[in-house]
Order: structure tokens, then sequence, then C-alpha cells
């Protein structure tokens, strides 16, 4: 099938380049023409595992295509558009400039029978909107929104735990869910569920998805508060109610929090919707959500300063990682940096080591110290801080090893990923977040 992916940012290349995979012709559409030029080359504009490998695959096969030229998507049976929806710099709702830009320039090239299918993460509603403007061409609009965490993109959109295509009533809607059953035809064949729903309904999965999501990490952090002046355990605590069928174990890791250019965001443009509907209290636990999760970023920058005697002023120390987690390179919203940046504010000698993000690091906080070597940054270190936990820093690095290199034996565990007990026998003064 032909297809045409407009927005060729995170969402937008991962798609393109799994769906030339499974055998459709694809064109990615972007408006910045070095990504443009980089994707064409088969070199991906950021780190993801195994979407440099598609994009090869793809651009050497002549499958999968680039442009900023919109005219090429005119002729495909199927339009994806996964442009942005940043947070809104005057508030916290969502942006959708991105969006609107996206159809006011892809409208003209629509043909009767054409599937627009929006991913793009937006307020409920907007798909309703969209679809009165596309309507005059005798195009479909559906909502199929995306559910891929970074790291793993590239197997989410191949072979996904879900599909959801929101389409409008009768004949028009049945026609444009099985063009995407087509579309999908691997992950369909083999079973995967493929939910048909109204617009709302496939705009709420979304975002309800991620509130859920932020809820459950939020709620073991505000565990780790009261572990933290009661002397007990999150860690256990987490396993102990994890074997509840009803609860699971999944998400349930205290520590510094979640960010990312997902979670934060989207929670924050939930509730601002929810304000505009007339329904602000029902997602009002969403604020404390958020709320909490900022915290945990306060209490580690507290053990970093408790674990040197009080005062950081002077001192070097490390952070492991950078990211907002393991297996990506964005920065966006990351804990890890923002522990960072207040470190530094505070005087110490701050480190920042990270097998994947540091240019993109050092592009957002350049008054900070960047490594690429592990065990370079942790050389005469007074105090180490696990904040995203790569392999690296969580499995390949002993206590022992790491006392070889640094000053001082204090370690943050940001993401409470060690054995404290080992540590500890190893000489180290062991913080964790909920931990005695």
């Amino acid at each position: 099938m032909r297809i045409s992916v407009i927005g060729c940012g995170y969402l937008g290349a991962v798609h393109a380049a799994a769906m030339a995979s499974i055998g459709h012709d694809v064109v990615g559409i972007d408006i910045d023409a070095d990504k443009v030029r980089a994707l064409s080359r088969g070199d991906a504009p950021f780190f993801e595992p195994g979407l440099p490998e598609l994009l090869q695959q793809g651009v050497r096969s002549g499958a999968l295509t680039f442009t900023t030229d919109m005219s090429a998507a005119a002729g495909a049976a199927v339009h994806f558009v996964g442009v942005g929806t940043p947070q809104q710099q005057s508030g916290h709702a969502a942006d959708l400039s991105f969006v609107d830009a996206a159809f006011d320039a892809l409208i003209p090239h629509l043909r009767e029978g054409d599937v627009v299918a929006g991913k793009s993460t937006v307020p409920v509603g907007t798909a309703a909107v969209l679809a009165e403007r596309v309507a005059p061409t005798g195009a479909t609009l559906v909502w199929n929104p995306e559910f891929l965490r970074e790291g793993w993109a590239v197997q989410d959109t191949i072979d996904p735990d879900r599909l959801v295509a929101g389409v409008p009533a009768g004949a028009e809607g049945e026609r444009a869910a099985d063009l995407l059953r087509q579309v999908y035809h691997p992950a369909v064949a083999k079973g995967t569920p493929f939910i048909v729903t109204d617009y709302a309904t496939a705009e709420l999965v979304k975002v309800s998805a991620n509130a859920f999501l932020a809820t459950k990490i939020s709620f073991i952090n505000a565990m780790a508060e009261i572990a933290e002046v009661t002397g007990a355990d999150v860690t256990l605590l987490a396993e102990a109610i994890g074997h509840d069928k009803r609860i699971g174990r999944a998400f349930l890791g205290a520590g510094i929090g979640f960010g990312g250019g997902c979670l934060p965001k989207d929670i924050r443009a939930f509730a601002a919707r929810a304000e505009e509907l007339g329904r602000g209290e029902s997602v009002n636990f969403l604020r404390e959500v958020d709320a909490i999760n900022l915290r945990r970023r306060d209490r580690a920058v507290q053990l970093v300063v408790e674990g040197l005697g009080g005062s950081v002023f002077g001192k070097k120390v490390t952070l492991l990682g950078a990211a907002f987690k393991p297996y990506s390179d964005d920065v966006r919203d990351s804990p890890a940096l923002e522990v960072a940046v207040r470190l530094n504010g505070l005087g110490a000698d701050v480190v920042v080591t990270d097998p994947e993000a540091i240019e993109n690091a050092r592009r957002l906080h350049p008054q900070l110290t960047y490594v690429e070597s592990r065990d370079e940054a942790l050389q005469d270190a007074d105090a180490m801080v696990l904040v995203t936990e790569w392999d690296e820093y969580r499995r390949e690095l002993s206590p022992e090893h790491a006392a070889s290199l640094v000053r001082g034996r204090v370690v943050i565990d940001g993401r409470n990923s060690y054995d404290a007990s080992v540590w500890r026998a190893a000489g180290w003064d062991y913080y964790g977040m909920g931990r005695p």
C-alpha cells in the first residue's frame, strides 16, 4: 500500500520505517530539511534501538523515501499524521499549532476515499474538529493513537499489544477501519486486539493510559515518602503489593520519578482539557501525581546534600545518566538533568555521563561538565548518583570497582537499582529513595 507519514520526528520516523519494513511503499514528509537529508541517507536523527537498521533497509530497497514536499503525499491511500503536541509556553494545555499546520498542508493533496490517520496525542475533541476540515475532500479521518515506549518503539510499532481506531459512524467508518487493518496486516493476522471506537474514546485511550501509568509511578513514590519517615523499605513494599494480581509489579519502582516528552506534558494537558470541559475535579488527582513526581527530584538533591555532610559546595558529584530513561537519548524533562542542574546551583562540581544523551544534554545545559567514559567521570568523585538505569551503571558497575575510582564512597541510588547490603558491605554510605 502507498502510505504517507506527515512529521518525521520520533513518532513519525519510527512509524515510516516500520511500515516500510512490513511491505508498504512509504514517503515520510517533514519541514526540517536537515532531518529529511539525514533520514534519506538512512541515518536516524535520534537514538532508538533497531531504527537505523530499518531505515537503511527501507532506503536501500526504495520502499522508504523522505521529502520536504507535501505534494509527495498525493496518491497515498493512508496518510499518518504524527507531529508533536508540546505543552504551551503560556500554560499546561497542548499546543496544537503543528497539528493544524500539518492538516493545512495535507488537505489540498487529499482525494476521495483517502484515509487520514491521526497519531499525535491530542486533547479529546480535536479529532471531531479535524474531521470536519477533512470531509470536503471526500477523505475520512480516523484516530489511531500510538503507544510507543522509547527504547522499544520499533517493536511496539511492528508488534503492538493493541491497535485502536477511532472512526466515524456508519459505512464510511467501517471502510476506514478495514483499510487500517490492511495497513497493520502482520499484527492483525497474529491476533493483536484491534479495537474500533468513536473519535473521543480513541483520543482518551492514549491520555488515560499515560495518566494511569503516571499515577501508578507517583503512588509508589508517595509510599516512598511515607517510608522515609517510618523506616520502612519501599522496595519490599512494592514487591509485596505487586504480588496482588489486581495491582501487579510493573511501574512500582520508586525513585526520582518519570520524565520525557510524554507523561509529564500529557497529564498536564489532560488536566487542562478537563478544566475546559467543566470537569476539572474529575482529574484533580493528576495535579498531585505531578507534584509527587517533582518532589522526588527534590528528595534526590536532599540526599546528596545529606550524604556529603550538609553541603555540596566544592564537592565533585558524578551523575550516572542524563537521559530520562535508558535506551534513549531523550533529555526532555529529564529528572537526571534537573538534579544535576540543581546540584550545580548549590556549588557542586557536577560531572554528567551517559552512553547516548550527552550531546542533547549539553545543548540544554552547557554549564555542566560532560564526560563520555563512566570510569573517567567517577574519577575522584566525592559522591556518585545513579539517575538513569543504563546497564553499565546498574548491572556492570561493582561497588569494588567504583571504590577504586572515587574519592568518597557515597552513593545515592536514585532508581533503587543497587543491593544496599552489598554496597554497604563494600564500605559505601548508601542512600536509596524510600529505603532505610
